[in-house]
């Protein structure tokens, strides 16, 4: 819990550093997004959260394909553009990768080293 409000808290610090690219706060929401399902599903292999982690971002991704009025009213407000960002870009999707791949690693060695 406390890690996910503090990728939370990075991830929106993340778009008010000029030199940071901006798919430093995708990647931090495909870790958050990982955290999250990791709490929700805490007895799950890590690869399936990795992939359900993924599956989610994708979609999200390609959701912002389709420009339906009541989508698009949603993500005009704070929060819908939060979770659900504005405009789709391929290197979104290379950003959700590499976030998911460090949450899948970070956690693996986490895992690993308690277990001994």
């Amino acid at each position: 819990m406390i890690a996910l409000a503090a990728v939370i808290a990075i991830g929106l610090l993340s778009r008010r550093i000029s030199f940071l690219p901006n798919e430093t706060g995708d990647a931090l929401w495909a870790i958050a997004l990982y955290c999250l399902f990791r709490i929700i599903w805490c007895k799950e292999l890590l690869r399936k959260i990795a992939l359900w982690t993924l599956l989610t971002s994708y979609a999200v991704e390609f959701s912002q394909l389709l420009h339906w009025n009541w989508l698009v009213a949603i993500r005009s407000t704070t929060i819908g553009h939060l979770l659900l960002g504005q405009g789709f870009l391929w290197s979104d999707i290379l950003a959700y990768t590499i976030g998911v791949i460090i949450a899948f690693a970070i956690t693996t060695l986490i895992e690993r080293s308690s277990k001994t």
